[in-house]
């Protein structure tokens, strides 16, 4: 879900009054609720919040009277931003400077929209989130931020659905989790949640140090580590160092501070170092406190393996569980959502419970395809670990009723040094797996070339520099029986080729 939408918000005027000026709203001012919050004026919905940001395209100030006019009752912008308000009737509130500088409403302008002028419009949004979270929620709301290279989305929707079957339960819409994203999120958040579960990503470091400071999370949930980002943050230790930041601002382990962290990973391993919280232990080896076995993939039917949680120096308890997730690599999004549940005081009942029945948001999804065929959609994102577990899941179909197994591989962005090495080891792997591989972009072509060195035929690989171009060549070649598997970056319109060749 792309930043760019209308999110429902539970606040008001006053919150933002209160916010932004940091003075007592005027009597003349109304506690109307702002219906919904978004960052694109033809987003806005009457009653809503306009927030004036640039972008890499064009700049939101520019359509600052165009949000008025679609019925905004308040808009978040810098000065520029009232040169474009054309001829809108609206009343500016200067934010900055002495608050005695700032003329009480009277009255007759107490409905008309207001337009809250600030020096920086994306800090005045975060100043608004952290404002809601901190004096509009319960104080014993419990806030569970997750990050890693691989897995957040995933992980966030499963453990909000565990935590939903005993808790009031408020999530990020999608994968807003940027510095725009998060504090759009929090707008959400009322009194009745009683837990949070926020998907925290970055792009640099200090960002999730800054995201934690808005969310004040009190458990963290690190997946992986990996070459996502590699490109901005330059080595992998980077990218740990940034990830680390979460359990570094979890409160002590005496205050309810609790790292959850992935024992099977090194790099995730070390940062039980860099935290005062208790460190609960997660992954495929005895030393976790959770820990999972005798791994079955069912193909498009889920997932089965038995649960080991230690409960004592000497003491575990175990479970087998059935789950429709797809693919084997689905059990660490399990074991991490089911983690959750027990720091948060869940039953093994309602964590099952919760883990079979919170598939609807869940990225990789098997539906109908063109002439009686099945399309594995995995769209989102692409990295190299997170495609080697797609192509493992078409291997573990290989005995299924499918007639031919085909990927549908795009490029992977930002891998930086990683790039040539990442796109060959899913090419090797490919060519063990697929009958036929088609790929999208001049990156994705080092997949194609590394799967033909490794034996897999000239006459069974396709490479296509554009979605379209591979749109109009699957449309004629799948046939029914057929499994394809769509994975890779957005920015080359992977998800333009599900949606053709969907039945």
């Amino acid at each position: 879900m792309a930043e760019r939408v209308a999110l429902p918000t539970q606040i008001t005027q006053h919150t933002l009054w209160q916010a932004l000026t940091g003075t007592t709203p005027p009597l003349a001012l109304p506690a109307t609720p702002i219906a919904a919050a978004t960052l694109d004026s033809r987003e806005v919905r009457p009653g809503g919040l306009f927030v004036a940001l640039p972008g890499q395209h064009t700049d939101g100030h520019l359509y600052v009277g165009q949000a008025l006019a679609q019925g905004a009752a308040a808009v978040i912008c810098e000065p520029r931003g009232l040169e474009h308000l054309d001829g809108q009737p609206a009343l500016p509130v200067q934010c900055s400077g002495s608050p005695f500088q700032r003329p009480p409403l009277d009255p007759a302008e107490g409905e008309r929209p207001l337009v809250y002028v600030v020096p920086d419009s994306l800090a005045a949004l975060q100043a608004v989130g952290a404002f809601q979270r901190l004096h509009r929620t319960r104080p014993d709301l419990r806030v569970i931020g997750i990050t890693g290279s691989v897995g957040k989305t995933s992980t966030k929707d499963l453990a909000a659905g565990v935590l939903a079957q005993r808790y009031p339960v408020h999530a990020n819409p999608g994968n807003l989790n940027s510095e725009q994203g998060l504090p759009l999120t929090l707008l959400g958040l009322g009194l009745e949640h009683q837990r949070a579960v926020l998907e925290m990503g970055m792009y640099a470091l200090g960002e999730i140090r800054n995201l934690c400071a808005l969310a004040r999370p009190h458990v963290g949930v690190v997946t992986n580590v990996g070459p996502s980002h590699l490109e901005r943050l330059g080595t992998l230790e980077r990218i740990a160092q940034a990830k680390a930041e979460l359990v570094e601002s979890l409160p002590p382990a005496d205050a309810g501070g609790v790292a959850i962290l992935n024992w099977d990973d090194e790099r995730v391993r070390a940062m039980a170092s860099r935290t005062s919280a208790r460190i609960f232990r997660y992954g495929l080896t005895p030393q976790a406190d959770l820990w999972a076995d005798e791994i079955e993939g069912l193909g498009l039917e889920g997932i089965r393996f038995r649960f080991h949680h230690r409960i004592g120096p000497d003491r575990e308890e175990t479970l087998y569980v059935r789950i429709p997730l797809l693919g084997r690599h689905s059990v660490h999004t399990a074991l991490r959502a089911a983690a959750v549940g027990l720091v948060e005081g869940l039953t093994w009942p309602e964590i099952v419970a919760g883990l079979q029945r919170s598939t609807g948001q869940l990225r990789l999804v098997a539906v109908a395809g063109l002439e009686g065929s099945t399309i594995i959609d995995d769209t989102y994102n692409a990295s190299p670990s997170s495609t080697l577990a797609a192509l493992n899941l078409l291997a573990d179909l290989r005995n299924g009723h499918f007639r031919r197994r085909i990927a549908v591989l795009g490029d992977m962005r930002e891998l930086g040094s990683y790039t040539q090495e990442g796109h060959r080891l899913v090419g090797i792997r490919a060519a063990d797996v697929v009958d036929l591989l088609v790929t999208v972009g001049e990156l994705a072509r080092i997949i194609g070339q590394e799967a033909q060195a490794a034996g897999l035929p000239p006459e069974r690989v396709r490479e296509f520099a554009s979605a379209e171009e591979a749109i109009r060549f699957l449309e004629q070649t799948i046939g029914p029986e057929d499994l394809v598997l769509v994975k890779g970056s957005r920015a080359v319109g992977m998800d333009r080729i599900v949606a053709a060749i969907s039945a």
